[in-house]
């Protein structure tokens, strides 16, 4: 008798959990705050998660994205962290290579990587670093040689379009100027286009699934000259990976251990997080529906159809790929020393 009493305690208490995150939902607003201006891939994929979330959360909450751009998307960092309530309501997309200043201790990096609200993340990245093809600048060698470094637009210090170039120019002996200061992908294109930059660390998704990097890979407006996997990607088989370079120089296992590190973020894609401290049952609810948007043949064909390339990240996958990125003193040390010369 005590067992069935507990049973239907028990069930009980979980219908009213249900009704009440129901209820919570319902009428809702939910934001995705993206770091980045409008039109680049973390853009894209915020619309696209966006516009199908709502239907499999109770009480269909309307999904809204805007923009908050700055800092390399530090800005939707901070306030995510900081100002938003952390009720399940707010969430952003941040480049994950900004967990790097919070460990190098930037006074501008007010946030805690290690406490963020793991949502999940709607892809997989792979680094690429490409130049505009007219420039002198045809390959490592040129670098290295060159009278004036090429000009490499960035959008933060924190970001992976700064510590990737500057990683490649350790590697191989070249020097690069890495002008920051642009607000996305999408300004520093028009800044190639124009002859300002010369050239941009970005991700061979974001290239290849939108304009114009689409475009200028067939045109042979850019080279790649460098990709970050761990193999060649078939459709750039003539380039060689980070790690054939790293072969190529006879570098040292610092420096491998170095590129490991800076490398680990592209394992968490593009991720949506929320504040610390998100009540447990709502982000429960909140990563089943991530998880079955990204299951939505729907929406993966209308991911394809914008250019962009499904491989999704659990939110409680993200969790143990942040635990990982806990490195050890003298690791810290070694980037600290890198990043800030």
């Amino acid at each position: 008798m005590l067992l069935k009493w507990a049973l239907i305690a028990c069930f009980s208490l979980a219908l009213s959990n249900a009704s009440a995150q129901t209820s919570f939902f319902e009428g809702k607003t939910v934001r995705f705050l993206v770091g980045f201006t409008p039109g680049g891939s973390y853009d894209l994929w915020a619309r696209v998660i966006a516009a199908h979330m709502g239907k499999y959360i109770p009480g269909n909450p309307t999904f809204v994205v805007q923009n908050m751009s700055g800092g390399g998307s530090m800005v939707a960092a901070n306030y995510v962290h900081n100002i938003a309530k952390p009720d399940g309501l707010t969430f952003a997309t941040v480049t994950p290579g900004l967990y790097t200043e919070q460990i190098l201790g930037r006074k501008e990096a007010q946030y805690d990587w290690f406490k963020l609200s793991y949502l999940g993340s709607p892809e997989r990245t792979a680094r690429i670093f490409y130049l505009r093809a007219d420039t002198p600048y045809k390959s490592f060698e040129d670098l290295r040689a060159a009278p004036e470094p090429a000009k490499c637009g960035v959008t933060g210090l924190g970001t992976a379009s700064y510590f990737w170039p500057k990683l490649l120019g350790e590697v191989a002996g070249f020097k690069l100027n890495l002008v920051t200061g642009y607000q996305g992908s999408s300004d520093v294109n028009l800044a190639i286009e124009r002859g300002e930059m010369h050239c941009w660390g970005g991700t061979l998704q974001a290239t290849l699934g939108s304009e114009p990097g689409r475009t200028w890979m067939k045109s042979g407006f850019v080279r790649v000259l460098a990709q970050g996997g761990p193999k060649r990607d078939g459709r750039l088989a003539e380039v060689p990976t980070i790690w054939e370079i790293l072969d190529k120089y006879n570098k040292n296992q610092s420096l491998r251990g170095l590129t490991r590190v800076l490398l680990a973020p592209d394992d968490m894609g593009r991720p949506f997080f929320g504040p610390p401290r998100v009540p447990v049952e709502r982000m429960k609810i909140l990563r089943a529906a991530f998880t079955k948007v990204l299951s939505d043949p729907e929406v993966l064909a209308d991911a394809r159809k914008k250019g962009l390339e499904p491989s999704p990240v659990s939110g409680e996958e993200l969790d143990s790929l942040v635990k990982d990125l806990v490195q050890p003193a003298e690791v810290i040390q070694r980037m600290k020393v890198f990043l800030q010369n």
